[in-house]
């Protein structure tokens, strides 16, 4: 009951006192406490290089800079997800943003179309 009483008190004391509240003794911390420093443009395009080396998209030869942490990708794709794993890639480097100039193919383009079902209204 004593124990009951101090846990109770002790919040009660410091909102009164206007002391700072005793942290929580959960482990689990959440990304917008713990958001580390960004990381600088030599670090995001280490990564990036990285990941390309290891990724299908590496082959398309895409160019990309990295200038206050913004990525700017240049090339060209005949796979229409390509375009988007490059932002993706982008972005889980640390990019602050991303502007994609990568061109699709226009045979990516119409294969990607012709997968894509029409939408029927029944009545």
């Amino acid at each position: 009951m004593q124990r009951l009483l101090a846990l109770l008190a002790t919040p009660l004391l410091a909102l009164l006192l206007g002391a700072p509240l005793p942290a929580a003794s959960s482990t689990r911390t959440t990304a917008s406490v713990q958001r580390g420093a960004a990381p600088s443009d030599a670090q995001i395009d280490a990564t990036i290089r990285a990941k390309l080396a290891k990724s299908k998209i590496g082959r398309d030869g895409f160019r990309f800079r990295v200038q206050r942490g913004v990525v700017t990708w240049e090339g060209s794709t005949n796979v229409m997800q390509h375009k988007g794993s490059a932002t993706r890639m982008a972005r889980a480097a640390g990019a602050v943003q991303v502007v994609n100039n990568i061109q699709v193919s226009a045979s990516a383009k119409s294969k990607a179309g012709g997968n894509l079902k029409k939408a029927v209204v029944e009545q």
